[in-house]
């Protein structure tokens, strides 16, 4: 075998795109091994897991290109892959003449305000944010890792215009009956959604789809927005946007678990909408699970609340030994945790609920552990997990095989944007695994991916499959012995 490693300073291309080349590269005759991502931290480790010796001094802005292959002319053939691959470029839809707007403003000082997606590395989001904001735009930012500071700044300044700032770390959002980001093909209806969550968002839609019951508008705000430093800008914004919108006749607002100061200030504000206002903010006394905010939105609009799906496996009994969640939406983790910690006591996380109990999301321990794949931490550079699940996959593998390992929890999301068959990705490892596996399927009968293929390959491995997040985490707990 030759590993050719070398890092191209000033390089950069996108991390679905990246993620893209790897798997290509990685598929081609004589090549054991690939990795072309940016040299964050978390990929130069990742490099040196699958045993490529890394330059030393190599700057995150470089673009890493790692390949181990059979023989000198497999390498050359794989170099020349990833070349074409990294240069290929879409033609102009309008030919050759149209020359694309260089940034988010001046796209919209041409065209007009609208809504504006941004989506670039979290470091260079602000501005662009900013920019669209000034050219007469509501902003939607998809990018992470954008500090907190530049997150207050950019609500402010949207609070002054009149416009909605959603995100950043904006997962989901369905506007104008259009989805956006990770995003579900939902009906229209009566409720509308603010969202400081991600799969939070999505779990309500599609539990709320599968009712019979649509949606006016989600609007995500972020998963900071009603943390003491945002203060609820965005929430406030988009509970108003909603009021003002004759087809909505209930509002849900969905949160991770939020500040208390401010959780009161936009329930107060709440009440003075004409719209009635219903909350689902994980963690607060009163407030259960996001199934149970599904079931009341849906008696609330007067439509029966069905019997959730779920694709059970063949009988398992109750295991001695530790409960191991690995997860790529940070809300369903939250809301496994807040029902295993009931359940079961002391739960670990590189999210955990409190800091004594936070854990390295690498680190392993004996003890019950739920990991978001979905956090920043581990996102810088690479593609979120709903895309890619190759850090949970290999998680996953050294889970089943430790002994002290009860029950494994997953969650497996579906819709536009998300990875093309996540459950055919599982399959082989859940079916190898020799204890039980417990997945919850978010998504819709007419998301790409296909809900029931998705569920029947899950569940022919060997995983108990549930609709509800709730459900499959309660199950989970109940296949441990206490």
């Amino acid at each position: 075998m030759i590993d050719h490693v070398e890092a191209r300073a000033g390089a950069y291309a996108d991390s679905v795109t990246l993620m893209q080349v790897s798997q290509r590269v990685g598929r081609a005759d004589g090549v054991a091994a690939a990795l072309v991502a940016m040299a964050t931290e978390l990929n130069l480790d990742l490099a040196r897991g699958m045993g490529f010796a890394v330059p030393a001094g190599v700057s995150a802005d470089a673009l890493l290109v790692a390949i181990r292959a059979a023989d000198e002319p497999a390498l050359a053939a794989a170099i020349a892959l990833t070349e074409q691959a990294l240069s290929a470029r879409p033609e102009p839809s309008g030919g050759l003449a149209e020359v694309p707007a260089r940034t988010a403003g001046s796209a919209a000082r041409a065209v007009g305000g609208g809504l504006a997606l941004i989506s670039v590395p979290g470091p260079h989001a602000f501005t662009e944010a900013m920019d669209a904001l000034e050219a007469g735009c509501d902003v939607m930012v998809f990018s992470d890792n954008v500090p907190i500071e530049q997150e207050v700044r950019l609500k402010s300044a949207a609070a002054g215009l009149g416009r909605l700032v959603m995100g950043p770390d904006c997962g989901t959002a369905v506007v104008g009956g259009i989805g956006l980001g990770f995003s579900h093909s939902v009906q229209p209806g009566p409720v509308g959604v603010v969202a400081a969550s991600g799969t939070g968002c999505q779990q309500l839609l599609c539990l709320l789809d599968a009712a019979g019951v649509g949606v006016t508008a989600a609007l995500g705000v972020g998963g900071r927005d009603l943390s003491a430093a945002v203060g609820g800008r965005s929430t406030l914004t988009a509970l108003d946007a909603l009021d003002a919108d004759p087809a909505t006749e209930l509002i849900v607002v969905v949160s991770k678990p939020p500040a208390d100061h401010v959780a009161r200030a936009v329930r107060a504000h709440a009440d003075t909408l004409d719209t009635a206002v219903q909350f689902a903010f994980l963690g607060e006394t009163g407030e259960t699970d996001l199934t149970a905010a599904a079931e009341a939105a849906i008696a609330a609009v007067r439509a029966p609340v069905p019997t959730w799906a779920s694709w059970p496996a063949r009988a398992t009994q109750p295991r001695s030994g530790a409960l191991r969640g690995l997860f790529c939406g940070g809300t369903l983790c939250d809301e496994a945790m807040l029902i295993a910690t009931a359940e079961l006591g002391r739960v670990r996380s590189n999210i955990a609920l409190q800091p004594a109990d936070r854990i390295g999301p690498a680190e392993r321990t004996s003890e019950h552990v739920l990991i978001d794949f979905g956090d920043d931490e581990l996102t810088a550079g690479r593609p979120h997990p709903i895309i890619d699940q190759s850090l949970r996959l290999d998680r996953l593998a050294a889970e089943a095989a430790d002994p002290g390992t009860a029950v494994i929890l997953l969650d497996v999301v579906l819709g536009h944007g998300s990875n093309s068959d996540p459950a055919g990705e599982l399959a082989p490892l859940i079916e190898a695994a020799d204890l039980p596996v417990v997945a919850s399927l978010v998504g819709t009968k007419a998301d790409p991916q296909g809900l029931d293929a998705q569920a029947a390959t899950l569940q022919q491995a060997g995983a108990h499959v549930f609709a509800s997040n709730a459900q499959a985490a309660r199950f989970a707990c109940d296949l441990v012995v206490r």
